[in-house]
């Protein structure tokens, strides 16, 4: 009698324990005309479905150790979307309130995923005149850290924690490769992520050029600030991590870019990711010809795509805000 193989597999003690070990996958049909291999760090399997999970979990560890907060405190954070998600996961782990604050450009799928996790939404619908909505985002978490006894802010743009979760990542990453990459391709917001792969690239005295991706309208690289559609990078204050001595080149990319980066992913690799991870796709094949033949190359993909079937996956939403003879739309078609 044949018996079929066993496979064990190890057990995981809770939810915060999934968090990272993410797969790395070869993204060989969207660059397949590309003489370059391209691998895609699958964040969107982490399990509240970002990058932004590593970052949650490493700040609110380190703030429960020092005695910064404790199980019933309340958490404060300014978000988009992604860290909002972590960290509405990792506080209903640890016991821990949350009040999370957004702008309108939040999407409805993202604000249902809090809804559901049983964080507290704080809505800014009014930009700052000079730092625009993520300032006045900034502002409401010092007013609500003032009047709110018990109360922590995690500071996604100043906490070290940030940066320092993603040495990690990386080290994953290139812990799967065999050569180190030759080019890393990372989208930026507070560059907490930027820079941890900048730490981990210069700690291990490694070649590899970082490239970071940034949106047309935000600050972070050299643009006038201006509107954009797709929240999760980009941004319209500086940086505190930022150190651009790190960083070999900056690519921008448009909104439409990020969508068309995005459809060309799902279509090509059947993976569903949000629109900064199809503004790094857009910015790769527009860096294509600095790249010499042979080379490899990195990028994350940040999120799942499902928080965005409103907008970037709809057609009816792209022919709102995208349809001008100008634009070439013919991914819409079914090919």
């Amino acid at each position: 009698m044949q018996h079929s193989e066993v496979i064990h597999n190890s057990t995981l003690k809770n939810v915060i324990d999934s968090i990272g070990n993410t797969p790395l996958i070869e993204l060989n049909r969207v660059f397949a005309a590309s003489n370059f291999k391209v691998y895609g760090k699958m964040e969107a399997a982490n399990p509240s479905g970002s990058l932004k999970d590593r970052t949650s979990v490493n700040i609110l560890k380190e703030a429960l150790l020092l005695g910064y907060i404790k199980p019933g405190d309340t958490i404060i954070e300014s978000s988009s979307g992604n860290m909002a998600l972590g960290l509405a996961q990792a506080c209903l782990y640890f016991k821990l309130k949350l009040i999370v604050v957004v702008d309108p450009k939040i999407n409805s799928h993202t604000k249902k995923l809090l809804n559901a996790y049983g964080a507290k939404i704080e809505y800014v619908t009014k930009p700052d005149p000079e730092k625009g909505f993520l300032g006045a985002r900034l502002q409401r978490v010092h007013e609500l850290l003032e009047n709110i006894p018990n109360s922590f802010w995690t500071n996604q743009y100043g906490n070290k924690k940030n940066p320092e979760a993603h040495l990690v990542t990386m080290k994953e990453m290139f812990g799967a490769l065999e050569d180190p990459l030759d080019y890393l391709f990372v989208t930026v917001s507070t560059c907490g992520t930027l820079m941890g792969c900048a730490d981990y690239i210069s700690q291990n005295r490694l070649k590899t050029k970082l490239i970071a991706v940034d949106a047309l309208g935000s600050i972070l690289f050299g643009d006038e600030k201006s509107n954009r559609l797709i929240p999760g990078h980009g941004s319209s204050v500086k940086s505190n991590f930022l150190d651009k001595n790190f960083v070999h080149d900056a690519v921008k990319v448009s909104d439409l870019e990020c969508v068309k980066g995005c459809w060309s992913l799902l279509k090509n690799e059947g993976i569903l990711a949000g629109g900064s991870t199809g503004g790094a796709i857009s910015a790769i094949n527009k860096y294509a010809d600095s790249i010499p033949k042979g080379s490899s190359c990195g990028m994350i993909i940040c999120d799942r795509g499902e928080r965005y079937l409103d907008t970037i996956y709809s057609s009816d939403w792209i022919l709102d805000n995208f349809n001008s003879k100008d634009n070439n739309l013919s991914f819409l078609n079914n090919e």
